[in-house]
């Protein structure tokens, strides 16, 4: 895996919808830094939705655990 990819994995999660937000959080103060209201560190949602203004909805995001697991490979999106 090269240096730019990360995983996590979640262990015991029972099957059902779920959806993922990621940020990079690049100055490490624990929030989402915008600038009139746009991301100025990057961010990535499951499912890889489009995004247009503010982040998708919950359904555009959405997938389903089952029994074996599931994988999502999130794009990182990087505004500025």
């Amino acid at each position: 895996m090269p240096a730019s990819q990360r995983s996590l994995a979640y262990d015991g999660l029972p099957p059902g919808g779920y959806a993922v937000a990621i940020i990079h959080d690049e100055n490490g103060n624990g929030k989402l830094d915008t600038f009139a209201g746009i991301p100025r560190e990057g961010f990535g949602f499951s499912r890889n939705p489009r995004i247009a203004f503010g982040p998708p909805r919950f359904d555009a995001a959405r997938f389903t655990v089952q029994q074996g697991g599931e994988e999502q490979r999130i794009r990182m999106r990087y505004m500025f």
